[in-house]
């Protein structure tokens, strides 16, 4: 029987494959605390930095949000 993924190794995943992680790409993922799992894998080891980025919300009106990525050695 496989272990079921937890929130934690979808986020780690998706900062494996792909060039960062902003909150609402955690939603749609089903994963509301995002900065919590941040934390989690921050504990665990992982070099993980943020940056704002500039984008467009529902509106149109430009907004900053917080993206998260895996620091590569």
């Amino acid at each position: 029987m496989t272990k079921a993924k937890t929130q934690t190794d979808e986020i780690l995943e998706h900062l494996q494959n792909h060039t960062g992680i902003t909150t609402l790409q955690s939603y749609r993922k089903g994963i509301t605390r995002l900065s919590a799992r941040i934390y989690d894998l921050k504990q665990s080891g992982y070099n993980i930095d943020s940056a704002y980025v500039t984008v467009k919300n529902r509106y149109g009106t430009k907004c900053s949000v917080k993206k998260y990525f895996l620091v590569k050695e």
